[in-house]
């Protein structure tokens, strides 16, 4: 890598609740060749491997699935917060660093077989994405990889995903 990426991520105190220490990722999403140089990272880690789909998780991580599903060739299966898809889904509820939550994903995102790699912008305690994960299963599909812009080491998250392929640009 070229730039500092994580001189590029703004620390937030107390959002969104007291306690929480947020990684606001838009100084480096306004930084044009940053933003390009996250997406050409990923792309190059996932050219040539035989995907068919990115799952972007809503809604930071639509930014780096879209373009990098575009980039790559292949589809892009949005995970979604309730009532937002207007088709049949799976849904799963999961634990957040700070409450609960539930995602959903349509029922015939993504075929049998299909492999995909699983983006979120940041991975803290893996609840988010484990719930991601569990529904393209639910799909009879493969996860390849699970991969994020920012990693927060002290919540774990990574062992909650410990059986899937793993990769995260930055760690904090």
């Amino acid at each position: 890598m070229t730039t500092n990426l994580a001189d590029l991520i703004r620390n937030i105190p107390d959002f969104p609740i007291p306690g929480i220490q947020f990684k606001d990722i838009t100084p480096l999403l306004q930084n044009g060749a940053a933003f390009k140089e996250v997406i050409d990272t990923l792309a190059a880690r996932y050219e040539g491997r035989a995907l068919d789909a990115i799952v972007g998780i809503e809604s930071r991580g639509f930014i780096f699935s879209a373009p990098l599903a575009y980039r790559l060739g292949v589809g892009m299966i949005p995970i979604r917060k309730p009532g937002k898809l207007p088709w049949e889904t799976f849904a799963v509820e999961y634990d957040l660093e700070y409450g609960t939550n539930k995602l959903e994903m349509h029922r015939d995102a993504l075929a049998p077989g299909a492999r995909v790699v699983v983006i979120d912008d940041v991975l803290a305690t893996g609840g988010t994405v484990a719930a991601a994960c569990q529904m393209v299963e639910m799909a009879g599909a493969v996860v390849e990889e699970v991969a994020f812009l920012i990693e927060l080491t002290f919540l774990k998250g990574r062992e909650r995903l410990a059986k899937y392929p793993f990769f995260s640009m930055i760690q904090y």
